[in-house]
């Protein structure tokens, strides 16, 4: 029962990543003005590493559990 929702989840996590990344390559080509439907993909990305950049110590390990778990 676990190995099957671990593998729902993590098929749904890989189509949003491969989402995110085609969000993020339209987002390049076109201009953020011309994605309305997308939202600013780009700029919350910068506010993200930007954010945890400020945060010190706790946006490192804030980071490093983010990708643990992506790697996971």
């Amino acid at each position: 029962m676990f190995d099957s929702a671990r593998g729902a989840i993590k098929s749904i996590t890989e189509i949003g990543i491969a989402l995110l990344a085609l969000a993020i390559v339209a987002t390049l080509l076109v201009g953020g003005s011309n994605m309305a439907f997308l939202g600013d993909v780009v700029g919350n990305i910068i506010a993200l590493v930007k954010e945890l950049g400020s945060a010190g110590l706790v946006g490192l390990i804030s980071l490093g559990v983010i990708l643990w778990l992506f790697r996971r």
